[in-house]
């Protein structure tokens, strides 16, 4: 079955190694996204917005795969202060709240001070579909 590797054009990809995202037959699978807004390579210092900046990163690599968030099935959030975790529901409801995967949040550091959140997401082409 071929590979399809989908870029966000993140600096990190190619210093690093990896897709932002890999599809496979009808199965999407997001890499660890986080609030880096890739058109300025900046962040937000708190962790709502990051939050926001990862779903709407996650959306575009979704959707270039041609799934939508609507599709996903599975959701690992990880946080290095677990503590604030609750700040990001009102973000999470917005994008979730009808879809309701299988979800998960780690406590755990990440690559950057700055990133507050990261994001990974596996997605299955019209699981979204009535």
């Amino acid at each position: 079955m071929p590979r399809k590797l989908i870029s966000s054009g993140s600096t990190f990809e190619a210093e690093i190694g990896y897709s932002r995202a890999v599809v496979v037959g009808d199965w999407v699978f997001v890499s660890g996204t986080t609030g880096f807004d890739y058109s300025t390579m900046s962040i937000a210092d708190d962790v709502a917005t990051q939050t926001e900046q990862c779903l709407q990163n996650i959306e575009a690599a979704l959707q270039e795969a041609g799934s939508s968030l609507q599709d996903v099935v599975r959701v690992t959030y990880v946080l290095p202060d677990g503590s604030e975790f609750e700040q990001c529901w009102p973000v999470l409801r917005k994008y979730f709240g009808e879809i309701r995967p299988a979800a998960m949040m780690i406590s755990a550091g990440l690559a950057d001070a700055r990133m507050k959140i990261e994001i990974e997401v596996t997605a299955l082409k019209g699981a979204g579909s009535p």
